[in-house]
């Protein structure tokens, strides 16, 4: 199919509370898991649809703007499509620590990134758990593992905790970029500097006179806040926030700008870089587990792949060195003249100046080393462009930017 084809048919089944809001901004949507959300935005006058080509397709100057707005000022995201459960009851924390790898017995108020997986220890999801209260949890994950993640929780937790799907109660929006503390601060009725508010970290306040959670997340890379409104309020709290970062040019941006800048920061996706197939090790993501803190589902077999050094594949990050071609996925990679695997996810890094992606190398205990020392190559349409390959992020790989 053509690059980040939409289907015509079967849409409109999920919007938003912001959809039409965001449709007079320019909004052109796509559809995940039947919601739609708002891929890129129109400007100048263009009309929001898509022109299929392979080459640069009509919004790539409209997501290069809103993508280098973001790194640069600030942006907002609608992310309502988030999937979002509450879990509740006096084993809440108990059931959700034997089924998350991380650890879940902290504050109130903070949030952890982790993964569920199998008895094999294959990642079976990837999401985020928030302590909301002290025996209530909400646990957040993307609009494709919803049903998938739903029906993971209700097979393994059992009838001391309550479920419930909290998906269409909240709106979301993610307030990202330098100068998003500065423009939240304005219409927050909470103090909301560093001092006070850590990164990984949330509670509920006043935005504008309505009652929000609010947690200092990034999955873009950036200094930045995600707000869950509860969804009467979605379309004041976004004027609100409009009108606050309007000194800073704030701008809407679609989920293809939080798809590059998230490869940028080597963020992985469930269902793209990772899945059953993958264990944490493979994914560099073993660092999340932590079997030190008790039992959980896939613990033992986490313990054994660890134990057996470093993994027969490694998920890869590769920067193209000419800014010409395009990635899109499935792309070959190409490691000493063999062909070593191939890309998970790709989009155009306009941070960095040049397609990039995430693909698996097929070289058992392949380290950093190996990777500075090999000549790589992602093959395009039979022809193989030279590539930058690294273990870490290519965009501010320490995190700094969005613990600032």
């Amino acid at each position: 199919h053509w690059p980040f084809y939409q289907y015509k048919t079967a849409r409109n089944l999920m919007l938003s509370p912001l959809h039409d809001a965001l449709v007079a901004k320019g909004a052109c949507f796509g559809e995940v898991g039947g919601y739609e959300r708002p891929n890129w935005f129109a400007r100048d006058g263009a009309e929001a649809r898509y022109q299929y080509s392979y080459k640069r397709q009509n919004w790539f100057d409209f997501h290069a703007a809103e993508h280098l707005a973001v790194r640069a000022s600030l942006g907002v995201f609608d992310m309502s499509s988030f999937a979002k459960f509450e879990v509740t009851g006096r084993d809440a924390e108990a059931e959700l620590q034997y089924i998350a790898v991380a650890d879940i017995q902290v504050p109130v108020g903070d949030v952890v990134y982790t993964q569920f997986l199998d008895e094999r220890g294959g990642i079976n999801a990837d999401l985020s758990i928030v302590r909301i209260e002290e025996e209530r949890f909400w646990v957040i994950t993307s609009i494709g593992s919803h049903n998938r993640d739903w029906c993971h929780m209700k097979q393994h937790l059992t009838d001391g905790v309550e479920m419930a799907d909290i998906s269409q109660d909240y709106a979301c929006l993610s307030l990202q970029g330098p100068n998003s503390r500065a423009a939240l601060a304005k219409i927050a009725e909470s103090d909301i500097g560093a001092d006070h508010f850590a990164f990984g970290t949330g509670c509920f306040m006043s935005l504008a006179g309505h009652k929000c959670w609010v947690q200092r997340l990034s999955y873009v890379g950036e200094l930045g806040f995600e707000i869950f409104i509860p969804a009467a309020s979605a379309v004041a709290v976004y004027a609100a926030i409009m009108q606050a970062g309007a000194e800073f040019e704030i701008c809407n941006a679609g989920l293809h700008t939080l798809n590059s800048m998230r490869l940028e920061k080597g963020f992985r996706h469930w269902g793209h870089d990772i899945g059953a197939e993958d264990n944490l090790l493979q994914a560099g993501l073993s660092f999340v587990a932590r079997p030190d803190a008790g039992d959980f589902l896939g613990r033992d077999a986490f313990i054994q792949q660890k134990s057996a050094g470093l993994p027969d594949r490694r998920l890869v990050q590769f920067l193209l060195q000419d800014s010409g071609p395009l990635l899109y996925h499935n792309e070959a990679i190409i490691m000493d003249g063999e062909a070593v695997g191939y890309l998970t996810s790709a989009m155009y890094a306009h941070s960095l100046g040049a397609a990039m992606g995430m693909g698996y190398v097929n070289r058992p205990e392949l380290q950093a080393a190996d990777l500075a020392a090999a000549d790589f190559q992602i093959e395009v349409a039979g022809v193989r462009y030279p590539a930058t390959a690294s273990l870490k992020a290519l965009y501010d790989p320490a995190g700094a930017r969005m613990r600032a």
